[in-house]
């Protein structure tokens, strides 16, 4: 086996720090692999990152089941981890089982993702009984954009952090691995990592936390509309991009493009001979 669950938490008792990263196809996920990423994560951002949804609500378990995967067959290393999308777990203990099992056992990943605290504790504490490892995810959960009315941080109010504090205690005791904090205050953050003894992994929640997160295209620069605050953009891929289909558009239209280098030439022999 690559990267398993004992590994990302002994990253923290070592006071190692780690990055993971999205992927939500088979070529990326293989890029990243190679790269030496421990962790990848198969968001349901998803939704807005490949599909172009406004948010992540209507990525179904089958679309995570599909990619995951693309992503799975990429990968020989790095531990896979994949989002439990939408109404996939929120219903019931018994329907988040369910689709849980399905997510592992179809797709490969080695673990899912649950948005959200107390709500879905006795969850957590299931899946891991019955062998499926959790993450958990608090603060900015992109699945509550409806009920913050937009992505917004959270934990800006005392009452707030308090809440997202004891949430981070609770998954922690519910036996969640890891613990994605998005969207929240760097202090909070840093309250929280120092609190519990499972890694936490930031997103737009500042230095302070065991190891960090991004959507791969907002790093790489290919995506489509504005980037958060939090993300840095370590290359410029969507004008590589521009520019390669430009040039390839002026080579066919001038009859540059095949040329002899990139046509096969094949003899061809008189059948009598």
């Amino acid at each position: 086996m690559g990267i398993t669950v004992h590994d990302v938490q002994a990253f923290k008792r070592a006071g190692q720090r780690f990055a993971m990263l999205t992927a939500y196809d088979y070529t990326t996920a293989s890029i990243l692999d190679k790269s030496g990423i421990p962790l990848i994560l198969v968001g349901d951002s998803l939704g807005m990152v490949v599909l172009g949804y406004d948010n992540t609500l209507s990525v179904t378990l089958d679309d995570m089941i599909h990619h995951t995967k693309a992503v799975c067959r990429g990968v020989s290393n790095a531990m896979v981890i994949a989002d439990m999308p939408f109404m996939s777990y929120q219903v019931c203990v018994q329907q988040g089982v369910r689709n849980a099992g399905r997510l592992i056992k179809e797709s490969g990943a080695q673990a899912v993702k649950i948005e959200g605290g107390r709500p879905f504790l006795e969850l957590v504490s299931r899946l891991v009984d019955i062998g499926i490892p959790v993450m958990g995810h608090l603060g900015l959960t992109p699945q509550f954009v409806n009920v913050f009315g937009g992505f917004k941080v959270q934990g800006k109010t005392s009452e707030d952090a308090q809440l997202i504090y004891e949430d981070a205690l609770a998954l922690e005791q519910a036996g969640a691995f890891a613990i994605v904090l998005e969207g929240i205050p760097a202090d909070l953050a840093k309250r929280i990592t120092e609190a519990v003894k499972i890694p936490t992994i930031g997103i737009g929640a500042g230095p302070h936390t065991d190891g960090q997160v991004l959507v791969v295209n907002d790093m790489l620069g290919f995506t489509c509309g504005r980037v958060p605050k939090f993300v840095k953009t370590y290359a410029n891929l969507a004008q590589v991009i521009e520019d390669a289909v430009k040039a390839y558009m002026i080579e066919v239209v001038n009859g540059k493009f095949p040329d002899l280098e990139h046509t096969y030439q094949v003899r061809l022999y008189d059948a009598d001979k």
